[in-house]
């Protein structure tokens, strides 16, 4: 994997390991959305984890077609359009599509370890 893909990935890892932080300590759902700050913070996180994911060389996406590429982009696109009601969205990328995904990555870090070697 080129340096540019392995570093996106990295990117997206960060920030789902991050979402996983902030939720670590809320009990349902209602806190999150109770919570504009949080929120807001996660919403961020899973703007940049759709976007990167977006972004990813088409040969890449191809090789992750386990991902719910179909979730991932309604997710990016409620995330862009602030007035869409998208709790059903959010909650979605939260519960479904970060654990996929960081799942995924760490799948293919066992399988393909050097693709995720940083070489100087």
């Amino acid at each position: 994997m080129a340096l540019l893909p392995r570093m996106q990935c990295d990117m997206v890892l960060a920030s789902g390991e991050a979402i996983i932080r902030l939720l670590s300590e809320m009990q349902s759902e209602e806190e999150l959305f109770a919570s504009p700050a949080t929120l807001h913070t996660v919403e961020e996180h899973l703007r940049q984890m759709a976007t990167t994911l977006a972004h990813l060389p088409e040969p890449l996406q191809m090789r992750l077609s386990e991902l719910d590429w179909h979730g991932w982009s309604r997710l990016q696109r409620a995330l862009q359009d602030a007035h869409t009601p998208r709790r059903e969205e959010v909650w979605y990328g939260i519960r479904a599509l970060v654990p996929a995904t960081l799942g995924m990555l760490a799948r293919m870090r066992k399988r393909h370890p050097v693709w995720f070697e940083m070489g100087y």
